[in-house]
């Protein structure tokens, strides 16, 4: 894949020359409700090492990724990154996806030294992780700013919102609110759901009798599936349906369900995510299934393009590499650029429907 990084791949693995071979880890979740999402990150994980060693790997030698399963908690994630801690021993650990697993991971790593780089998760509460943790995707201050505005702008102005009780929802439903108010429109009803509920008819019937203009929801796979089915047989998905992060709220419900759904998700970007998008769908046989393979992808660019620069991978040496490629690193999502908590601060978004199976662009 043709993939263009401007100078710092490309120089970086030019300048290492030594023959000492590289393991990264990657902590996602295989399984659980957010499975469909971990597995697209894994693709995009696998598709980065195979680019790097058809170009000769890193410090002379092929690049691997551990990959271990979190099983969607922050129990198995904390499991998976002691693994890589102790026994693998990697430098740098990607991951996760959900906000209340990937805090934990996170903070964890940073204690014990290692590097973290966040593909996945989008809580404020990401920035306070620690000095050793930096994020490839942007935090729910920016996409909650692009929903709200996307929402008025399709003239919705009475919002009922549901997410899940938890870092991310607590965080999506704050600053959501905020910029909706702020340009007009008003929450009419607010439901932050427990996790793993095999029913959220109770939720769905109390947010019905505030007759909204547009339900606006973000849900992880499986537990979305089940809202998504409810409120089709509740009859509530006549009226208009709004996702935060689309992919994720529609990966596990069946199209019939799906259809004429609406909402917005993380994006790549030009010409190189356009080169991305070909060569996933080249290698797999079929259309990304979310933008967050296109994350994971960079994740492993962006650290192998501080491992080559630092000519070593002793997670001191990687942060201070890291810390100079923030600022000017580009890859399959776009430019990172990261401010001084080490977060990025330009995230690129689409405007999404689904329809026919399938999202496209609206």
């Amino acid at each position: 894949m043709r993939i263009r990084f401007g100078i710092t791949l490309a120089i970086a693995l030019a300048m290492a020359n030594t023959a000492h071979a590289v393991t990264l880890g990657a902590v996602l979740p295989l399984s659980g409700s957010s499975a469909s999402i971990g597995e697209d990150q894994r693709r995009g994980i696998d598709m980065a090492v195979a680019d790097i060693n058809a170009k000769g790997g890193l410090l002379g030698a092929p690049l691997a990724v551990k990959i271990e399963d979190s099983a969607d908690g922050a129990t198995g994630a904390l499991d998976a990154a002691t693994k890589l801690h102790s026994i693998d021993k990697v430098p740098v650990v990607l991951g996760e996806y959900s906000s209340s697993v990937s805090i934990p991971l996170g903070q964890y790593l940073v204690k014990q030294g290692m590097v973290h780089l966040n593909i996945g998760s989008s809580s404020p509460a990401i920035r306070q992780i620690g000095a050793s943790s930096f994020s490839l995707i942007g935090l729910d201050d920016l996409s909650a700013q692009f929903a709200a505005k996307d929402i008025l702008g399709l003239g919705y102005r009475k919002v009922a919102f549901i997410a899940p009780n938890g870092a991310y929802g607590q965080g999506i439903d704050g600053q959501f609110k905020k910029y909706l108010q702020a340009g007009g429109g008003s929450v009419v009803a607010e439901v932050l759901y427990t996790p793993g509920q095999s029913s959220y008819r109770r939720e769905l019937q109390q947010m019905q009798r505030s007759q909204p203009d547009v339900y606006v929801y973000s849900a992880y796979g499986q537990e979305a599936a089940v809202i998504n089915r409810e409120s089709f047989e509740l009859g509530i998905s006549k009226t208009p349906w709004y996702g935060i992060y689309l992919s994720m709220c529609t990966a596990d419900t069946p199209a019939q369900i799906a259809n004429g759904q609406i909402g917005m998700e993380v994006a790549s970007l030009g010409s190189a995510g356009q080169a991305f998008a070909a060569e996933y769908q080249k290698r797999y046989g079929f259309a990304m299934k979310s933008s967050y393979s296109s994350y994971a992808y960079d994740g492993v660019m962006l650290a192998a393009a501080a491992i080559a620069q630092a000519k070593s991978a002793d997670p001191a040496k990687v942060i201070a590499a890291l810390d100079q490629l923030g600022a000017s690193f580009a890859g399959a999502t776009g430019k990172l650029a990261l401010d001084a908590d080490r977060q990025r601060t330009e995230q690129p978004y689409d405007k999404l429907a689904y329809e026919g199976g399938s999202l496209h662009a609206r």
